[in-house]
């Protein structure tokens, strides 16, 4: 057990995880990207279009907190800007020095292709950081960096959630995909 290679087991575990989720967004049109798929759908929407407007471009994404209890539907373009800002990049910016970014002040991308660029770079920042991480560096504990975990909570604990998080907002996103596939399809 004293050979164990945490670092490795823990990237190893996050890199199939993310090429099972690249391997499902082979593909995404804007049309898929920015489908709701029921009423009231969370989504990106044109900044002009709306009336509550965080982020810096051309396109804004519904939001409010505390998030409505049911929480609304969101859509593959709200759910991969949601790994984008709050699962990756407030990490690599807070772990790796990377830029800061929130949702205020985020460029989301209103196009499939940005968006899954996007997902490539900055999940290759965030595995780049993790691998920086030996294996007392993963026993350490997050401290201030981190902004949604408890600060004695420790970097592998954080590295288990973030899989985790690809892992959960993965499977959703593959869900509306097939959901989308199948809207038309006849029933037998």
């Amino acid at each position: 057990m004293a050979d164990l290679d945490v670092t490795a087991e823990l990237t190893t575990q996050a890199d199939m995880n993310m090429r099972q989720l690249r391997a499902r967004l082979y593909g995404l049109t804007d049309e898929e990207y920015l489908w709701e798929p029921v009423e009231g759908s969370w989504n990106l929407r044109r900044t002009s279009e709306s009336a509550f407007s965080p982020g810096t471009g051309e396109w804004t994404i519904d939001l409010v907190f505390p998030a409505p209890d049911p929480a609304p539907v969101t859509t593959i373009a709200w759910r991969l800007n949601h790994i984008l800002v709050s699962v990756l990049g407030v990490r690599i910016a807070s772990h790796f020095g990377g830029s800061p970014i929130d949702y205020a002040h985020f460029e989301f991308p209103g196009h499939a292709r940005e968006a899954l660029a996007l997902l490539d770079d900055f999940y290759a920042q965030w595995i780049a950081g993790v691998r920086s991480w030996s294996t007392e560096d993963l026993a350490l504990p997050v401290g201030d960096a981190e902004p949604f975990l408890h600060p004695r909570v420790s970097r592998a604990s954080l590295v288990l959630h973030i899989n985790r998080e690809l892992i959960h907002h993965g499977a959703e996103i593959a869900l509306l995909r097939d959901l989308y596939l199948h809207r038309f399809a006849p029933q037998p």
